[in-house]
């Protein structure tokens, strides 16, 4: 995990894109799209199909390396309504009834608002944006969304951009990857996290002076240079 503090709130990023807050204890996860995989298998387009199983899979670690007492969906929890076939709930079930004492909620996304809300059996609570996630002391209250958006005298954090940026190496050598991407506290304040979803696209970004961005490579978050005033 890589520390990292905006507008008051200690914030620790993991290398899967999910962002940890420590005051609240909430793990932060945009763009999950569990059944992504399924969902395009019923349309005839042959992807792999341990997609969700993977993701659902690395919530799991991660809310067990954090010790996170609340897992807050930053919308696009599910990807269609076609995806929630009985192969898929038994999944889902399965794999909440293993994190029982965890409170999870899901700010509705445009995916969630197309697909349904999740099943009452799952016990996530469904919000809409933008959600005020509530800790003392610190410089601007949290708004916690899924469209980036600007929320008067919060700090947003949000999703549905799939964020990355270009790495650059020796001589033409380039790599996307997927980012975290925070904006400064007084002029833009919004961060935007990674597509969490091990199925879903990436949409490169327009980094501005004070902005802070981490690239996600495998196992390791790493802070990018900062881009010249």
């Amino acid at each position: 995990m890589t520390a990292f503090s905006i507008a008051g709130h200690a914030l620790q990023l993991l290398p899967s894109g999910a962002v940890f807050h420590v005051a609240s204890g909430s793990l932060l996860v945009a763009d999950a799209h569990v059944g992504k995989d399924t969902s395009f298998r019923k349309l005839g387009v042959p992807v792999p199909g341990l997609a969700s199983a993977g993701t659902l899979q690395r919530i799991s670690a991660d809310l067990h390396q954090t010790q996170a007492q609340r897992l807050v969906f930053l919308g696009d929890f599910l990807h269609a309504a076609r995806s929630v076939d009985a192969g898929l709930l038994a999944m889902l079930q399965a794999w909440r009834a293993s994190h029982a004492k965890i409170a999870m909620q899901l700010i509705r996304g445009n995916h969630d608002i197309a697909a349904g809300d999740p099943p009452a059996s799952l016990n996530i609570e469904v919000l809409n944006e933008p959600y005020n996630l509530h800790a003392s002391g610190q410089l601007m209250p949290l708004a916690l969304c899924h469209h980036p958006q600007t929320v008067v005298g919060h700090y947003a954090l949000a999703g549905h951009w799939h964020p990355c940026t270009t790495v650059h190496g020796r001589g033409k050598q380039r790599l996307r990857l997927a980012c975290f991407w925070f904006g400064e506290t007084a002029t833009n304040p919004l961060g935007v996290l990674p597509a969490y979803g091990e199925f879903t696209g990436k949409h490169p970004i327009d980094r501005r002076a004070g902005d802070s961005v981490f690239a996600v490579a495998q196992h390791a978050v790493l802070p990018l240079p900062a881009v010249p005033q």
